[in-house]
């Protein structure tokens, strides 16, 4: 059975997601050197979240020779 083109996913439209795994959080947080070893998991800091945005690239017209 096929899928319906509606349906798939294009390599452009992944979206990033707003909410981050604590896995995810705690990685971002060592990045930043705002990761306390000791500190409880409860109170954790919020870390914001980038979104990447793709550009399209420019098409290059040649010149047509005469």
């Amino acid at each position: 059975m096929t899928m319906d083109r509606s349906l798939k996913v294009q390599a452009g439209a992944i979206k990033s997601r707003n909410v981050l795994t604590r896995a995810e959080r705690i990685a971002r947080l060592k990045e930043l050197d705002k990761f306390d070893e000791n500190a409880s998991i409860i109170g954790m800091p919020k870390t914001r979240v980038q979104k990447i945005s793709l550009k399209k690239k420019k098409k290059v017209k040649k010149a047509e020779e005469k």
